[in-house]
């Protein structure tokens, strides 16, 4: 067997498995339920997983199309990269999507601006629109409210005046999760969905199609983010040039990571008597401390340069929210923060080619950052 077709039969494998464990995502959130033996979890069986494909197919269909989009366009400018590489991922006592995504690998190296850009913007513009679809379908065809009532049949003692009740006094153990808006996905709920049709923020993870159509929002915008190596990082890189990217790159890390952690420490906290839980909120904070650190440390060759950015970050949120309390960033960022500074990078590397972009281009570029700000959502995913 070549080593080709060995990379082929991994590549599909890859592909097999991420279908089912999407699948599987998908029904435990449509269901919230599970496939493994858990005590007070409810089994789900062979019916809720054909039901899961209702998320899997319209998600995967957006990943593999955002994938494909940087693919053929890649082979357009004469580029060697590989055909999709997809990530499976699925634990089943914790909820996830089933996947952590898919990459291309660039089999050689890029010299010019130009090409980064085509090959940047493809995939994002083309995962975004099929999104669109996605969401309209999703937005056109919900069922009747009463449908709640068949994931929740508890609530039915209520009515459709549940949400006056059932997020009250919930059990320790229990959690919902609600969606945040970002601006495309409120234009929907607002002008597109019938008004009386709309579900509940808290229960939209048990519809399918706006699950898959939120996700392909979601990760959409994370690709977007103008930084390092990322989607929106080659386009920024290729509208502004080397030298002005240098600058505003770190710029934009530190003050996303900067977000990203806002009030998850306060002074307050500190305040706490001495007993167990004020130690295991100081390791906790050390944990922190250590994360943005490695964050930091490779925004300056001089080590003691990115201590200091990674300090100071760390000392104005804790000022900040001394003077504003209730001043919140989202959490769920710092881990994305991480690996952004730590692993894919806040540069972008250097090419010799340093052609301008045309005016089409340029409009496709800064089109590409519109779509990043309708598409991100501060509070992504909001626990209670």
């Amino acid at each position: 067997m070549s080593e080709s077709t060995k990379t082929y039969l991994l590549q599909g494998g890859l592909f097999i498995v991420t279908l089912i464990t999407t699948t599987m995502a998908g029904a435990e959130w449509m269901f919230e339920g599970t496939f493994l033996p858990v005590d007070g979890v409810a089994r789900l069986g062979w019916d809720q997983f054909l039901a899961g494909f209702q998320f899997s197919i319209p998600f995967l269909t957006i990943l593999t199309v955002h994938e494909f989009g940087h693919y053929i366009v890649a082979r357009i400018n004469k580029v060697r990269v590989t055909l999709p590489y997809y990530i499976p991922f699925w634990i089943g006592i914790i909820q996830t999507i089933g996947t952590l995504g898919a990459f291309i690998r660039i089999k050689e190296y890029i010299d010019s601006r130009r090409q980064y850009f085509d090959i940047g913007i493809a995939g994002p513009l083309a995962g975004f629109v099929v999104a669109l679809g996605v969401l309209w379908y999703g937005f056109t065809h919900l069922p009747p409210p009463e449908f709640i009532f068949t994931i929740h049949p508890e609530y039915q003692k209520w009515g459709l005046d549940y949400a006056n009740y059932a997020y009250q006094n919930l059990p320790p153990n229990v959690a919902v999760l609600k969606l945040g808006d970002s601006l495309l996905f409120g234009f929907f709920k607002e002008y597109v969905a019938d008004p009386a049709r709309v579900p509940n923020p808290f229960e939209i993870i048990h519809y399918p199609y706006l699950m898959a159509g939120y996700m392909g929002l979601f990760f959409t915008s994370l690709n977007l983010i103008p930084i390092g190596q990322l989607d929106g990082g080659h386009i920024l890189y290729a509208l502004i040039g080397r030298k002005a990217f240098q600058w505003i790159a770190p710029t934009l890390f530190i003050l996303f990571i900067f977000y990203a952690g806002l009030g998850l420490f306060k002074p307050t906290d500190f305040a706490v008597p001495t007993d167990s839980a004020f130690f295991e909120m100081l390791g906790n904070f050390a944990l922190y401390m250590g994360l943005v650190v490695l964050a930091c440390s490779r925004l300056s060759t001089n080590r003691m340069t990115s201590l200091l950015i990674a300090l100071s970050i760390i000392v104005v949120q804790l000022v900040l929210t001394w003077i504003w309390p209730t001043l919140e960033g989202y959490a769920g960022f710092v881990a994305f923060a991480f690996i952004l500074g730590r692993v894919l990078g806040v540069y972008h590397p250097e090419t010799t080619l340093q052609e301008p972009l045309d005016t089409k281009r340029q409009l496709l570029g800064w089109l590409a950052l519109v779509i990043f700000v309708l598409s991100f959502s501060p509070q992504p995913f909001q626990a209670i």
